[in-house]
């Protein structure tokens, strides 16, 4: 199948794709515990109160997760995607590359939807491939390593840490490798970037454009949440949200539905989440997530 077909198929079968007008739901399955990579924006919890990516009850195993999906199915049977979305990162480990074998021999119905900074997508795009993906996110919040350097403090790559220009250089080469790599097979990509008022907003039709030319199919901007290292900065208003949509349009098709899920969010976006009944949410709790 081309992209375009996968991509138009998707519309039709994939909450995320086609916003509210299919009615299908979609599962989060939290099983990938570790980062490898230190965004100044990101702060990953496990608690039951807030609604927003990098949260989750609890991480699960990827054996677990088959027993999580039953139980999903039997409450809301309209879920037509098990999705991967940390709280870390997808293939920092092999949880969700393992996970999706599971699936993929026990519900083969299932699209299998997985999201991922890209640092390691280059070098286990054929696992991706093999697996089955059927979308694939990428986080890419800058194709400049001088912006990306404002925006991440790190990477952990092979066994060593590199900083600033240096770290910035190495994620954006592997992303756009990467996002070439797993298009050329078929898969289509979705890039995530986190709008930043002050450091990525003008950058932000640069990389609508070079992941439009790496192959992505559809682009989705997110407005920052202030938090961690960037907890003084402003969030972006509604005027800059659709100002950079509109710039980025002329190059990708532009998401403007983002629920920003949590990690363990199960159900139809915007109408029903089964995740306190599935993950048994009870207490809020912090707790920290291994860079490792």
């Amino acid at each position: 199948m081309t992209n375009a077909n996968n991509y138009e198929n998707l519309k039709a079968s994939h909450p995320c794709f086609g916003g509210h007008k299919n009615n299908k739901g979609r599962i989060h399955l939290p099983v990938s515990p570790g980062c490898n990579i230190q965004c100044k924006f990101c702060d990953r919890k496990i608690n039951d109160v807030e609604q927003r990516p990098g949260v989750t009850s609890k991480v699960i195993t990827p054996e677990e997760s088959l027993d999580v999906i039953k139980r999903a199915l039997e409450l809301c049977p309209e879920i037509t995607v098990a999705g991967i979305a940390g709280p870390g990162d997808t293939l920092a480990t092999d949880n969700a590359l393992n996970t999706f074998r599971l699936i993929k021999q026990s519900y083969p119905d299932l699209l299998k939807c997985m999201s991922t900074n890209g640092l390691l997508l280059y070098e286990r795009a054929d696992e991706v491939i093999e697996v089955g993906i059927d979308s694939l996110t990428v986080t890419v919040n800058a194709v400049d390593p001088e912006i990306e350097a404002k925006l991440n403090s790190a990477i952990f790559y092979h066994g060593k840490k590199y900083e600033g220009i240096e770290a910035a250089k190495i994620l954006i080469e592997n992303q756009l490798k990467g996002i070439k790599k797993v298009t050329s097979a078929g898969i289509t990509v979705k890039v995530n970037s986190v709008l930043v008022p002050g450091i990525n907003e003008e950058h932000i039709p640069e990389i609508a454009k070079a992941v439009s030319e790496a192959g992505a199919s559809i682009y989705n901007i997110i407005p920052l949440i202030p938090q961690h290292e960037l907890s003084d900065s402003p969030a972006p208003t509604c005027a800059q949200i659709d100002d950079v949509r509109t710039k980025a349009g002329q190059y990708i098709d532009v998401f403007r539905h983002c629920q920003r899920c949590r990690a363990d969010a199960i159900g139809v976006p915007g109408e029903s989440d089964f995740g306190d009944q599935i993950y048994q949410r009870r207490i809020s709790h912090k707790d920290t997530f291994s860079h490792g």
